[in-house]
């Protein structure tokens, strides 16, 4: 990696590292992350890291929730329309932050690297020959 690439890897990982963080941080302390089992509170992060029925289920529920951020983020950039709690922003921009946040927020409570997983991603990107503009044209390159 040259010195532009690590220096911009630093800091990639820096605010990644500091999204997570918010994101995390704001949901934890919002109750999101908090439930009642057999009438005791449990701190569904332990859970949803545990490899059992009820941690995948969670882990489960929490990926179908970006997924559904990013579904809206489509229905707002189809229509053309303005958010409804931020009416000064577009709808696409709103749900994609919206999708960001819970991605941030469920690495935090699993615990992931996140932060060093987009800059190595980024580095691999970089160099892969289907990334590359010439590959994608040719015959049977990515169309998208």
């Amino acid at each position: 990696m040259n010195d532009i690439a690590l220096s911009a890897g630093t800091r990639i990982d820096a605010a990644a590292l500091y999204l997570q963080d918010i994101c995390h941080g704001a949901s934890k302390g919002a109750g999101w992350w908090s439930g009642q089992i057999d009438g005791a509170t449990v701190d569904l992060c332990s859970v949803a890291r545990e490899r059992t029925l009820l941690g995948t289920a969670l882990v489960a529920q929490k990926l179908c929730l970006i997924h559904s951020e990013v579904s809206e983020a489509m229905e707002g950039a189809r229509k053309d329309q303005m958010d409804d709690k931020l009416p000064h922003r577009k709808m696409l921009e709103v749900e994609l932050a919206d999708a960001l946040i819970r991605i941030f927020d469920l690495s935090g409570a699993l615990g992931l690297d996140l932060a060093g997983a987009i800059v190595e991603k980024l580095a691999f990107n970089a160099n892969r020959p289907d990334h590359k503009l010439e590959t994608r044209q040719a015959q049977g390159g990515k169309a998208f």
